[in-house]
């Protein structure tokens, strides 16, 4: 009896969830393509800060409260993916900072969505991130973790290779049953296309579903040189991220916005906002850059089959790619290898909205 035909798939988009549903996908036996135009790193993922945070994004975010539960299940996948791609994650916890008052709204409503968590007066906050401004006090969690970006697309490119994906330096640009068409005409054979472009709608008329994506945009800045220690800092509009390379401050959340253009009043804006917590980022040369995140109306990501035949769907992750993708990959390959899994992980963490269980 001749061996099983392993099934074909092509994931177009090798961001976070992209990379790392290809390689899931890869392991579970399929023959995988990934295709994208960009160069590494130059997408949403590769201009992010790399946060695996349910605690701070519950927190902060009202629209990702209901899904605290969701964001700590991908969050307890990462120590097997990261330990598995050699990728070292920075599982040191994260600190709110700000004064008194803000402070006790944030500590009510963290133990309200029932984080764990403690406050800290503003000597043990500066004992934890000694470049903090006096008079602000913190609030920790050990529940945030972080990784480097583009380490994790390195990582995950290599780990990606080394499993046997064939990685295309180009778009998708159209699908029928079994046959997909790159930019150029190239025709690739496959049994199925998993749409992971991020905040693109090129592909709509595949895959009308990506009509209902929200773009949001957002500013990030490395100041170079400035090389804290301590603790990822969260604080009312912001956040610092302690790096060797440098600080990186991020980010703003501009809705509806869809472009990539560096706007100097959102440099600014952030930047004022770090030196005002961290006194030593004030006049801080910074490198800044914008990229475009998807959303949904539910706040949960687009994942499962299109309602077009072999298509799947793993999008709209909004500002969470990194800490969902595990949980989108594990998703996708249940699905598509067949097992009721997938059903239970589409009904259970992802949106349903115009979307076909797996």
């Amino acid at each position: 009896m001749s061996p099983p035909v392993p099934l074909r798939v092509l994931v177009a988009g090798a961001g976070a969830v992209g990379s790392t549903t290809a390689l899931a996908l890869a392991r579970a036996g399929a023959r995988v393509t990934l295709a994208d135009p960009a160069a590494l790193g130059d997408n949403a993922s590769g201009i992010a800060a790399g946060m695996l945070a349910p605690a701070f994004e519950a927190v902060f975010d009202e629209n990702a409260r209901s899904h605290l539960h969701l964001m700590r299940h991908a969050r307890g996948l990462w120590p097997d993916m990261a330990a598995s791609i050699g990728l070292p994650l920075d599982r040191a916890g994260a600190m709110a900072v700000g004064p008194p008052g803000e402070l006790d709204a944030w500590r009510r409503t963290a133990v309200g969505l029932g984080v764990d968590c403690q406050a800290l007066s503003c000597d043990q906050a500066r004992a934890r991130a000694p470049w903090l401004s006096a008079g602000l006090g913190g609030l920790w969690t050990s529940e945030d973790w972080r990784l480097e970006p583009k380490s994790a697309l390195e990582a995950l490119a290599a780990a990606a290779r080394a499993g046997g994906v064939e990685v295309i330096a180009a778009a998708v640009t159209d699908f029928e049953l079994r046959r997909a068409w790159l930019v150029g005409g190239r025709r690739l054979d496959v049994d199925a296309l998993v749409i992971a472009t991020g905040a693109s709608r090129s592909l709509s008329a595949i895959a009308p579903e990506l009509q209902a994506l929200i773009p949001i945009k957002g500013h990030i800045l490395r100041a170079r040189g400035r090389c804290l220690s301590g603790p990822v800092a969260r604080l009312q509009g912001a956040y610092i991220c302690p790096s060797p390379s440098g600080a990186v401050i991020g980010s703003t959340m501009e809705i509806g916005k869809a472009d990539t253009a560096v706007d100097p009043d959102a440099v600014d804006h952030l930047a004022r906002l770090a030196a005002h917590a961290a006194p030593s980022l004030a006049g801080a040369r910074v490198t800044a850059r914008a990229g475009v995140r998807a959303a949904t109306q539910d706040g949960l990501p687009l994942v499962g089959r299109s309602g077009t035949p072999g298509v799947w769907l793993a999008v709209g992750a909004r500002r969470n790619g990194w800490l969902l993708a595990p949980l989108i990959a594990e998703a996708i390959v249940a699905g598509l290898m067949g097992s009721d899994q997938g059903v239970d992980l589409v009904a259970r963490y992802f949106t349903s909205w115009n979307v076909q269980p797996a």
